[in-house]
């Protein structure tokens, strides 16, 4: 299971390139080009669904295309949200507090992902400490 979260951490944000940017939501476009070049599921779903994806899907009236995706519910998400929402977007070390400052500043309060934000971030901070829990216990 390491293997997977290390690759789907490596490549949760590959759909901001351009070259496959094609709904400009990167959870889904990532995950849509991931499985059409035969990625693992477990990867691609994580992909999708990083980071509160479905709350700035339902923003962006993307919900469901991103439904295309099975919800990957669990550690392994729990992880990959613990790793992208406590780094910053230079690679710098974040509590998950200013990570969410970071993104709310970043974003104009009339943004998808700004509003997304306001929603997801008392249901991702759940998320991040159920992590930062089990690899208190040794059980990551």
């Amino acid at each position: 299971m390491r293997a997977v979260l290390v690759t789907a951490a490596w490549l949760h944000d590959i759909g901001y390139s351009p070259e496959i940017g094609h709904t400009r939501f990167h959870p889904l476009d990532g995950a849509r080009y991931l499985r059409d070049e035969g990625w693992p599921e477990t990867i691609v779903n994580l992909v999708a669904h990083h980071s509160g994806a479905r709350f700035e899907a339902e923003q962006r009236g993307l919900a469901a295309e991103l439904a295309e995706f099975p919800f990957p519910d669990g550690p392994l998400l729990d992880a990959l949200a613990l790793a992208d929402l406590t780094t910053g977007p230079s690679g710098e070390r974040l509590t998950y507090d200013e990570r969410i400052a970071e993104i709310l500043r970043r974003y104009p309060e009339d943004d998808p992902v700004h509003r997304a934000w306001l929603t997801a971030a008392p249901v991702l901070r759940e998320s991040v400490q159920r992590a930062e829990a089990r690899l208190a216990a040794g059980s990551a």
